[in-house]
């Protein structure tokens, strides 16, 4: 047996350098990896934090688009007409007042009865007559413009009290951003159907 051969001073230098050179393209690769690592995380983080974001916009652009919708007020009540002796019978109608307790107007204000019943009479009332008879001026249906802070009242036609009974008012209207709505005699507000119908 022999001794070991070594070989020569440049082959061992390329050695060493072909060893540093693969240690350093090993430790870029781990650092780039990492670094990708880092990025992709923090584009998850940015896309969660944007989603959340986008929710909580949309989130008060609701509110901001149903805060007039909810200050218009719809008061009902089943009427009786009096005789003339004085003695109430059954309701025989409707009375509806509108009240528009928003700082902006509303337009196309309208009420209907059930499904195709619309109002007889409309006045328009002071506020401090919300509750009271009729002491306004009559005007035409659909109030095409009901102000801030105003009151307009609807009255239905003649009935049976089942009919009365059975025929419900809706009242239908146009915020100041132009979305129509509906609201119904137990409170339920809704945005109208984009045909109108409602």
């Amino acid at each position: 047996m022999g001794p070991v051969q070594w070989g020569d001073v440049p082959t061992w230098v390329a050695a060493i350098f072909a060893g540093g050179a693969a240690w350093f393209a090993y430790q870029t690769i781990k650092s780039q990896r990492q670094q990708i690592s880092e990025q992709q995380q923090f584009i998850a983080e940015q896309s969660i934090n944007l989603t959340l974001e986008r929710s909580e916009l949309h989130a008060a652009a609701e509110d901001r688009k149903w805060a007039q919708a909810r200050q218009i007020h719809m008061h009902h009540r089943e009427a009786t007409a009096t005789t003339i002796h004085g003695v109430a019978g059954d309701p025989d109608h409707w009375i509806v007042t509108v009240q528009n307790s928003s700082e902006a107007p509303v337009h196309e204000v309208d009420v209907r009865f059930g499904t195709a019943h619309l109002a007889a009479e409309v006045y328009e009332v002071p506020p401090s007559a919300v509750h009271g008879p009729n002491p306004g001026e009559r005007i035409v249906r659909p109030v095409h413009l009901l102000g801030a802070r105003r009151v307009v009242r609807f009255l239905s036609q003649h009935w049976t009290a089942a009919t009365v009974h059975n025929n419900r008012p809706q009242l239908l209207f146009t915020d100041d951003n132009g979305v129509r709505w509906t609201l119904d005699s137990h409170g339920k507000l809704e945005e109208a159907p984009a045909d109108g119908s409602p």
